[in-house]
């Protein structure tokens, strides 16, 4: 593991790090924070899963997770979006695929598959390499994430139900095999037989039989995104008849950014914490 970055805050450690992997076929970076009270035992553990064109930096920069995360004792691991590299395929012109859109999944298709296994990165990888050196509970595991990194958060904690204990998102990507800013991508990742999208789309999982105890969504009503890309209100409809519960929040005024997402941040880390302890 080398060390990118190590800085003091509230009394924990955030830091930021990169390894080979195997997965995704190079040099990973991840950011870490460690709450001040890893020092004595091992503490619950929050993925934080980014959004389209971000790297992990965004949410460490921008997200104002550490006051909250140090008083509450919880570990905050943030991955990079993508491979990274100049061997690693992509496409400069859109934002929508390649390098910073990885979009959580296993890519099966050429050129795409060799470096894009985001979804065993995220759910295998990484989890066993961070496990080896930090003070993490791993029976204690939360998962969220923003816009793309929502949708992948809520598809993986549908089908890991008994790794995660709580799973909620910002502005989540609730159906991206109909949403036109990631169709394209899922088709060439995955290719064009649509049956081999749906494990990778919340709504879809719902309805194939996929379970979660419950999950928290903000979503800011001036986001540009809403009506063609987000559309949280499929997954309401989604989960109609089931056992999932579902705390949709709708905010006035609020956008796509990370002053949206700062704004809640706390409210996230605390629904968590109560879920983690």
């Amino acid at each position: 593991m080398k060390v990118l970055s190590q800085n003091t805050a509230f009394g924990g450690m955030q830091g930021v790090f990169s390894h080979e992997s195997e997965a995704c076929k190079g040099e990973m970076t991840f950011a870490v924070f460690v709450p001040p009270q890893a020092i004595k035992e091992p503490r619950p553990v929050l993925w934080y899963l980014s959004g389209l064109t971000c790297t992990h930096a965004n949410v460490m920069e921008k997200g104002e997770y550490r006051r909250m995360a140090a008083e509450l004792g919880l570990v905050v691991v943030c991955p990079d979006t993508s491979p990274r590299g100049t061997e690693v395929p992509d496409e400069l012109t859109n934002w929508q695929m390649g390098k910073g859109a990885g979009f959580y999944l296993d890519a099966t298709q050429t050129p795409w598959a060799e470096h894009y296994q985001m979804y065993s990165y995220v759910t295998e990888e990484l989890p066993a390499f961070v496990s080896q050196h930090f003070r993490i509970d791993m029976s204690r595991q939360g998962i969220f994430g923003h816009s793309m990194g929502g949708h992948g958060a809520m598809t993986i904690a549908l089908k890991n139900p008994d790794r995660f204990r709580s799973c909620s998102a910002f502005a989540p990507i609730v159906e991206p095999s109909t949403a036109d800013w990631s169709i394209g991508a899922f088709e060439k990742y995955l290719g064009e037989d649509k049956a081999a999208w749906r494990q990778y789309d919340a709504c879809a999982l719902v309805r194939d039989g996929a379970r979660f105890p419950e999950f928290l969504i903000d979503q800011g009503k001036a986001d540009s995104f809403l009506d063609n890309g987000l559309r949280p209100w499929l997954f309401e409809e989604a989960i109609k008849g089931t056992d999932i519960g579902l705390t949709l929040r709708m905010h006035e005024r609020y956008d796509h950014s990370y002053y949206f997402i700062s704004t809640f941040m706390d409210d996230h880390l605390k629904w968590h914490a109560e879920r983690l302890a």
